[in-house]
């Protein structure tokens, strides 16, 4: 099992032998998350876009009635869109953390984008958790199963020379921030080709002449055209629609609705990510790689601004980025791969970031090995159209900013807690998605059930210290 260059050898491969699952098998190799859809017959190339701050309803396909997202409305009628997918967090960091290691908020390794103990970022602030080395990546297992791995973006999840380093995680291939506090100008003076520092000459002195989101187009693009006669998983984590509400003048197509400045460029921010999602789509039909790459498109967390009157950004839902509400959790989800997964299919089938993780193992074949423990399951039953058959599984949070809270999803109920030691507020979300009315009065052995749920669903972490 060890690699070419040494990535496998000594305490990195005990580690992942000790933490690794069976082999995949097509149908039953995680319990209870198998319906009756088989794995595909060939693996495919994966490509992961993910949106910073982009709300449940900024999609036209969503509901969005002003901003314009054609290509993205185009990809959810050539695919299944879903209506009831979740982040990992309502917050940048945890979220990713719990996307790439399949563990959520109350087991992965980053639950704030700020604890106890952790290095000094490049932003500048203290408390910067990185991944640690037993940490099992999507791109670890990806990579181990024959997968050229390549990532750009916002990363978020490890400092220069820390166990979080992307290179340290399973990427061949990256380019982007590393800390999610610099990836807030999107005119920045330098980003990061690996472990080399590349500084953007045009923004020099305050200059705004190199957009980073167009790099990042630009590698994601070049990688696809450089590796596409072999399998690869391309994770591109952008920067938009996140503040700063920067965008190159004259070119937003927004002017003349006596908008604000803050208010064009986050619709030019959008409609720009609809473009260049839509530019890669088209190099897939190009290249004969869209019946070989399944595509994915979501958000990493709620929207940061509800605009509402304007664009009502959070749609129906209550809430917004930092909220354990819908609207700081739930959010879009698009999978497109012509010929494999069904068009223009909309799906109420529950899921989360955790499950991605152990999606992608499955996918990827039986060389693909699953890390034990995870808080996630595969989903591909629900890609495929159908039914998951483990119907009875919840999904928990936590959130340390603003004091310690909690949720909990199961079934139809979610259930939040501000504090370990109050009392919890109850929807059912069948009858109120919009989280209007709490219930829990009327249901107090729900309310026990979800409040079971809460305290048995975490473990401690020291750099996210519960004071009860």
């Amino acid at each position: 099992m060890a690699r070419a260059g040494g990535i496998w050898n000594g305490p990195r491969l005990m580690k992942f032998r000790l933490r690794a699952a069976l082999f995949l098998s097509a149908l039953s190799w995680l319990p209870g998350a198998v319906g009756a859809a088989a794995r595909p017959a060939e693996a495919p190339s994966i490509i992961f876009i993910m949106a910073d701050d982009l709300g449940y309803g900024d999609l036209g396909c969503y509901g969005q009635k002003v901003i314009r997202t054609p290509r993205l409305d185009r990809m959810a009628e050539e695919g299944i869109r879903f209506t009831q997918c979740y982040a990992g967090s309502t917050v940048c960091a945890p979220s990713r953390s719990v996307l790439m290691t399949g563990k959520h908020t109350g087991h992965t390794t980053v639950r704030g984008n700020f604890g106890v103990g952790g290095v000094k970022g490049l932003g500048g602030g203290k408390g910067r958790v990185p991944l640690r080395a037993g940490d099992v990546t999507i791109a670890e297992v990806l990579k181990e199963a024959g997968y050229l791995t390549g990532m750009s973006g916002k990363w978020g999840l490890g400092e220069p020379d820390t166990t979080g380093h992307p290179n340290a995680q399973g990427f061949d291939n990256w380019f982007g921030f590393l800390n999610q506090r610099r990836a807030h100008n999107h005119y920045a003076g330098y980003l990061w080709r690996g472990r080399e520092k590349v500084v953007l000459p045009g923004n020099d002195g305050g200059r705004e002449e190199q957009y980073t989101h167009d790099l990042f187009t630009g590698f994601a693009l070049d990688f696809v055209r450089r590796n596409h006669d072999r399998r690869f998983f391309l994770y591109l984590p952008y920067c938009v629609p996140h503040s700063r509400y920067q965008f190159p003048p004259g070119t937003h197509g927004y002017g003349g609705r006596g908008w604000q400045k803050n208010e064009m460029s986050h619709a030019a921010m959008i409609s720009r990510l609809d473009r260049d999602v839509g530019r890669l789509l088209d190099l897939l039909d190009e290249l004969s790689l869209s019946e070989k790459t399944v595509v994915f498109f979501c958000s990493d967390n709620g929207a940061a601004e509800r605009w509402e009157g304007r664009f009502d950004s959070s749609g129906p839902l209550r809430g917004r980025k930092r909220d354990l509400a819908e609207g700081g959790l739930r959010v879009p989800m698009i999978a497109r791969w012509k010929g494999t997964i069904p068009a223009d299919r909309v799906s109420e089938e529950p899921w989360w970031f955790a499950d991605v993780l152990p999606t992608f193992a499955h996918l990827a074949g039986e060389r693909a090995r699953c890390p034990e423990g995870l808080d996630g399951i595969d989903v591909w039953p629900a890609l495929a159209g159908e039914q998951l058959a483990q119907r009875d599984r919840h999904f928990y949070w936590e959130f340390h900013e603003r004091g310690f809270q909690q949720a909990v999803r199961w079934r139809n109920w979610k259930a939040i807690r501000a504090g370990t030691g109050n009392p919890l507020r109850l929807h059912d979300l069948d009858a109120d998605p919009g989280e209007a009315t709490d219930v829990a009065g009327a249901h107090p052995d729900m309310v026990e059930t979800m409040r079971k749920l809460m305290d048995g669903s975490r473990t401690e972490s020291r750099e996210w210290p519960v004071r009860r």
